[in-house]
Parts: C-alpha cells; sequence; structure tokens
C-alpha cells in the first residue's frame, strides 16, 4: 500500500514538472517527461509492485499495460520528432564532435557538367574545357592538402 503511495506521488509530481516544462514552450522535453512519469503509475497497475498479492489477469492489469504501452508511444514519437528535425546531433553535452563546415571557396567538380538546358551528356560545360577553371581546382585542392599537412 505504501509502495503505490509513493509511485503515485512520483508520477503526479513528474507530470506536474511536465506541465511547467510545456508551459515554457519545450513540448517534446515535456512528452519525454510525462512519458517517465507514467512508468512508475504503470508499474503499480500492472502490479509489478506487488506482483504476489494481485493476479495479473486483472482488468487493472491489463489498463496498466496500457498505459506502459502509451508511455513506449510516446517515447517512440518524441524520438521521431528529434530525428526528422535532426536535433539529436546538435544537442549538447553528447561529446560528439561537430563537423567542419565546408569553406566558402571551395569549387564546384572538376568534372562536372554545366547546368541548365544547354549541357549535354557527351559535351563537357565550357567551364570545365578550359584550362584556367582546372588550375585552379588544383589549386583549391592544393589548399585542402596544405590546411591538413599532407
Amino acid at each position: 500500500m505504501l509502495a503505490e503511495t509513493i509511485c503515485s506521488a512520483v508520477s503526479a509530481a513528474g507530470l506536474g514538472i511536465a506541465a511547467v516544462t510545456a508551459y515554457r514552450k519545450r513540448f517534446l522535453t515535456a512528452l519525454r517527461i510525462t512519458a517517465y512519469s507514467l512508468i512508475p503509475v504503470g508499474l503499480v497497475m500492472t502490479g509489478a509492485v506487488a506482483w504476489l498479492a494481485r493476479t495479473a489477469f486483472s482488468p487493472l492489469a491489463w489498463a496498466g499495460f496500457g498505459v506502459l504501452g502509451a508511455s513506449w508511444a510516446l517515447f517512440a514519437l518524441t524520438r521521431a520528432v528529434e530525428r526528422r528535425r535532426g536535433l539529436r546531433a546538435g544537442r549538447a553535452g553528447t561529446g560528439e564532435a561537430k563537423a567542419a563546415p565546408a569553406s566558402p571557396s571551395a569549387s564546384a567538380p572538376a568534372l562536372g557538367r554545366g547546368t541548365g538546358r544547354d549541357a549535354r551528356p557527351g559535351k563537357p560545360s565550357s567551364a570545365a574545357a578550359s584550362p584556367s577553371s582546372s588550375s585552379e581546382d588544383f589549386s583549391d585542392i592544393e589548399a585542402i592538402l596544405k590546411k591538413h599537412g599532407i
């Protein structure tokens, strides 16, 4: 009886924190906190807290499994939204090194075809055919190699 009360209080506190977080317009974090706070209530409802005192086939237990399923669905939803937004790579504290942005002076590929209507598969573009553009491409490559000490 005491364990159920404690689990309910922990869940209520978690839902309160989630409400405050949602009020601050951090909805993804609020959903994650909600998912975490539903776990204790779900465990109490399934009978995991007092497994020997209850039967596993009661309607309350199946409702608890439903609550745990809802918690899992919220976790999956927040992960899917994070992946869609690309927030996981940019999260602070992950310890991952961020890739350096491309140099603004980087040129187009040396063997690339021209774009537009006049570009034909059999003909190279006029920019790729000129010798000055190919030397510029090599100077860019040399600069990149020098930058990396090669």
